[in-house]
């Protein structure tokens, strides 16, 4: 089974994903509304499998691509579910214009999803990020917001967690820190998630965090001062 259940009408779908020669795989979410209908976040590769299981939740009627690198798999589920909305971080329009995406996201959110999913735009940081946070089970949906890896079996990619600071532990990689060109932006968009004190955090690279997830934020962002 690839869909994992996370919490309360959320699952997730590892990828074994491989960029720039690193071992660092890529996750997808799947979030199910209270009218059945599905919303899917970081699409990952869509095979014969994974569409029965999403099949049996429900219908896919969005489709978010969350920030400027997660889009790679976007177009398979867009063809596959041609009636689905789909939705794009700011500038991903430009990048991607074969896409031809329906929605930009923003900090307001599709009314489709009022009441039942938080937007919050990371500002000041260059991926573009925009995280989701789904209040009936506590769970922030984010892609590169957040990495969590104990380690890895490839050596190369076990060398890069240990330079980019994120061996064995949850947090941010050196690499997307220096994307963060507006700290003070940035860190009220951080403080904002914390606001909203989620327990849970599904992410695209390592293991999602299942337990206390508004301190692994704290404690992952408390380098970022404006």
């Amino acid at each position: 089974m690839a869909l994992q259940p996370i919490g309360e009408d959320v699952w997730a779908a590892h990828y074994p994903h491989v960029f720039a020669g690193l071992h660092i795989g890529t996750r997808m979410t799947v979030v199910r509304l209270v009218d059945g209908t599905l919303l899917v976040y970081s699409p990952i590769r869509l095979d014969d499998a994974l569409r029965r299981e999403i099949d049996v939740l429900g219908t896919v009627t969005h489709i978010v691509a969350p920030n400027l690198f997660h889009h790679v798999y976007f177009g398979e589920f867009a063809v596959a579910f041609p009636e689905a909305k789909t939705h794009a971080a700011a500038g991903l329009e430009k990048k991607r214009d074969d896409l031809g995406f329906d929605a930009i996201l923003d900090d307001v959110g599709d009314p489709a999803w009022h009441g039942e999913l938080v937007p919050v735009v990371i500002e000041g940081l260059a991926l573009g990020e925009t995280v989701l946070f789904h209040p009936r089970s506590r769970t922030l949906v984010s892609a590169d917001f957040i990495q969590n890896f104990d380690s890895s079996s490839h050596w190369p990619t076990r060398l890069y967690l240990r330079v980019a600071g994120i061996h064995g532990r949850a947090g941010v990689s050196r690499p997307i820190r220096i994307m963060f060109r507006d700290k003070a932006k940035a860190r009220r968009s951080i403080d904002r998630v914390l606001e909203l004190d989620p327990e849970r955090v599904t992410l695209a690279h390592g293991r999602p965090i299942l337990e206390d997830g508004a301190q692994t934020i704290r404690e992952a962002y408390r380098w970022l001062k404006p």
